[in-house]
């Protein structure tokens, strides 16, 4: 999963002098080619003013969402780990769930893949699917309900088979096309990652109701919902609604991942976020 041989490499001594940093806790963030991402934004809002955050896409020309591109461009993680030491991040944080099934690997292997990367540059780094398993654990969550949202069949099914290598009984998996929601995965597709707000709750509804057993609901994708004066919203903003509806945790890959970086961090994030968050 790697191009890069096992280094010598030393984090920049500066860094390690608070005072040479910007902030006290600096997060850095990747998000896929073509994606411009609300991780950044959504973690500072939530977090305390002592936390700056920085983004770096990953650049891949001519990039198109497909899983084989995830695995040809897997080292550009390392980069991405890499640059963000140079530049005194205290922990680094990778949007786009699928990556860690992309390539067919297990949990032990991307969990091994993880602490290669942070010992070797000295800088914790947390992808968002694995942070989907550490969280589950956390709650101790055994049954789940995989709420898919937009992924594409084989996304869905690559995460779902993740989910269950990881010792996880999957009650159910199911994207907005299983839900009745769109009559096609392009019709899907064409909302780019944004869609009415109304779909949040419902389609919560739908799998609390396919899979009632279920200790936890894991929405495996960064979708976002249209507040009514038609901002875009991530799981993060609403999460508290969303678990008072079905009566269970919500484990979503946004509130995964900042809740993984937070934990590193020793902090807690400011406000109510939900139960996972609320955790810390």
């Amino acid at each position: 999963m790697s191009t890069h041989p096992e280094s010598s490499y030393r984090k920049p001594e500066r860094w390690s002098v608070s005072a040479n940093k910007l902030f006290p806790c600096q997060v850095g963030f990747t998000s896929p080619p073509h994606d411009f991402d609300a991780a950044p934004t959504d973690f500072l809002r939530i977090a305390p003013e002592t936390v700056g955050a920085h983004g770096r896409m990953l650049h891949v020309p001519d990039y198109a969402h497909e899983l084989k591109q995830r695995t040809d461009n897997f080292h550009l993680l390392e980069d991405f780990v890499h640059c963000m030491a140079n530049n005194g991040a205290d922990v680094c944080g990778q949007v786009g769930t699928n990556w860690v099934h992309a390539s067919g690997t297990t949990p032990d292997e991307i969990a091994a893949f993880c602490a290669r990367l942070s010992d070797t540059y000295e800088t914790p780094f947390h992808m968002a699917g694995y942070c989907l398993v550490e969280a589950l654990r956390d709650l101790g969550a055994e049954k789940i309900a995989l709420n898919s949202v937009y992924y594409w069949p084989d996304w869905r099914d690559g995460i779902a088979r993740f989910l269950k290598q990881a010792g996880f009984d999957v009650l159910y998996a199911g994207n907005f096309v299983d839900q009745g929601f769109y009559e096609t995965q392009q019709e899907c597709n064409d909302q780019t990652w944004v869609f009415p707000g109304e779909m949040a709750a419902q389609s919560m509804q739908r799998v609390a109701e396919a899979a009632p057993g279920a200790d936890a609901i894991v929405v495996n994708g960064m979708c976002n919902f249209r507040r009514p004066d038609g901002l875009p919203q991530r799981m993060v903003s609403l999460a508290i609604d969303l678990e008072a509806q079905v009566g269970k945790p919500i484990v979503a890959s946004d509130v995964a991942l900042y809740w993984r970086i937070f934990k590193t961090l020793g902090l807690a994030p400011t406000g109510t976020h939900g139960r996972l968050l609320s955790s810390l």
